[in-house]
């Protein structure tokens, strides 16, 4: 193998610091706008990400321009690294968050979109603070480097490899040939859901500033709020929580159908086979839960609060659906605390932590693909066990899967599962119980953020010990970049020159 073009790697790092450099001077703007008393040092937050991304870049400048498979897994995950580190300048500058391993923490589960929190008091917050926080959301949600991808071009470098590396599903669906183009038009779906929910829930009843901090956070399936409640402070305005419902179930959608969608081609968003799975499993769910929470669950004890506003069952479904698609997609808000609707209801939601939305989406976890490949293939075997000289092949929209495509998802799941259980028994390992190890390790490997047991959807990630923290950073970090991307930087073979 070639050796490792380090220039065009470092040239790179500094593009994305100065594409972050740049948001924070957004978030710098609203709290000047606000009065905050903040607005100073996180400008000078900005200004240090901006000073460093430009001599990143001005000391690579002569770098040759060509992009590897290697160089591509590289920027990826220390991209993600580095804007992490970057991003938790504003609240360490700011003294939000004073403690580095907090703020790191923070960071990284907003850049993953994980939405798992340390702080106590949300509310308490300088308003350009909880903007970053949520910011870190929407520029992690569909990918810092989907950005990049848009802008290397003008610099004279492809992003092919790049898109390869982040992709969020086992393949790439391209609404063009160029990936470029592709890009920009995932950005602009992305971009035009934001101001739609942020306008729809500001005519619903929302305050402009929450609005939009929770748009950006349901669209990139991320869960950061500006309320110490979540969407429960909103329990008795069910017509909100019914807008982030729509729009949690399109960010755990497919970007591309909604690209097809708006262009007219509708029977081909319900001919997809994901979407019909997708959309029959979250119903089933919901009305599942939703049963028990109308028959068995007492409302005082779930966190459903006025359930006569417009009437029990609207109430039970409302809480259902809502928490099913906060845990589908990984968005992790909370309506109620689930783990107090009955113990089987508790185990279904922890069997949802490892679904995931759809390849494709923000969101994160295994994703429904993966799951519907994995399960006809598991059918098909008992097929080929009865006609063994049959050529069976798996069938995916009515079109035949390869055997590597196969054999990677099931690698891929194998590897899932054992980063699960090693992640549960570090936490067995640090002292905390069996259902806090493993909601821990579920919640920060999928990327959903609220967990079990002290980590439940009441509590925060505060009571972790450092190394605990540092740990589900780790796991977040891997789970958003769907394993590959990073456990292959750990391999010997890929740092070899030959």
């Amino acid at each position: 193998m070639p050796k490792l073009n380090y220039k065009i790697i470092f040239f790179i790092m500094g593009l994305l610091l100065l594409c972050n450099g740049g948001f924070m001077l957004l978030a710098t703007l609203v709290s000047y706008l606000y009065h905050d008393g903040v607005t100073i040092k996180m400008a000078l937050a900005s200004m240090l990400t901006i000073f460093t991304g430009l001599s990143f870049m001005f000391f690579t400048r002569e770098h040759e321009k060509d992009l590897g498979k290697r160089e591509g897994y590289i920027v990826v995950t220390f991209g993600w690294i580095f804007m992490s580190f970057s991003g938790t300048l504003p609240y360490l500058f700011s003294g939000s968050i004073p403690y580095f391993t907090n703020a790191f923490f923070e960071t990284m589960s907003g850049y993953t979109t994980t939405g798992a929190s340390i702080l106590d008091d949300i509310e308490i917050m300088p308003k350009g603070i909880l903007f970053w926080r949520s910011l870190t959301h929407w520029i992690g949600g569909m990918g810092i480097i989907v950005l990049a991808i848009a802008i290397l071009p003008l610099l004279g470098i492809g992003g092919m490899q790049l898109f390869s590396a982040e992709a969020p599903g086992p393949s790439a669906d391209k609404l063009h040939p160029r990936i470029t183009d592709t890009a920009k038009r995932l950005w602009l779906i992305y971009v035009g859901y934001t101001i739609a929910e942020t306008i729809l829930l500001k005519l619903a009843g929302m305050n402009f500033f929450d609005a939009i901090n929770h748009a950006l956070s349901t669209l990139s399936t991320g869960g950061f709020s500006t309320k110490n409640a979540s969407a429960a402070h909103w329990n008795d305005n069910p017509l909100i929580q019914w807008i982030i419902i729509l729009f949690m179930f399109l960010a755990g959608g497919n970007f591309v159908l909604s690209y097809f969608a708006f262009k007219g081609r509708v029977q081909k968003v319900l001919h997809d086979e994901e979407f019909r799975y997708y959309a029959g499993y979250v119903l089933g769910f919901s009305i599942i839960v939703a049963l028990f929470i109308y028959f068995q669950a007492d409302p005082a004890n779930s966190s459903i609060e006025h359930p006569m506003v417009w009437g029990k069952a609207e109430s039970s479904f409302r809480h259902a659906i809502f928490q099913v698609l906060a845990v589908v997609t990984t968005t992790g808000f909370v309506s109620a605390d689930y783990t107090m609707w009955t113990p089987f209801l508790t185990v279904i939601f922890f069997g949802l932590m490892f679904s995931g939305g759809s390849a494709g989406s923000t969101s994160g976890g295994i994703k429904v693909v993966r799951h519907i490949i994995t399960i006809k293939n598991g059918f098909l075997e008992f097929k080929r066990t009865l006609h063994p000289n049959a050529v069976l092949p798996v069938r995916y929209n009515n079109r035949a899967v390869t055997r590597e495509i196969v054999f990677t998802i099931l690698g891929f799941f194998i590897l899932y599962m054992l980063s699960f259980i090693i992640g549960a028994l570090v936490f067995g390992l640090m002292g905390l119980d069996f259902q806090t190890a493993i909601g821990g390790a579920a919640t920060s490997l999928g990327n959903v953020g609220p967990g079990l047991g002290q980590l439940s959807p009441v509590n925060n990630f505060n009571s972790l010990p450092d190394v605990g923290k540092w740990w589900c950073s780790f796991l977040m970090l891997i789970g958003r970049l769907e394993l590959f991307t990073v456990l292959i930087l750990f391999t010997p073979f890929f740092w070899r020159n030959r």
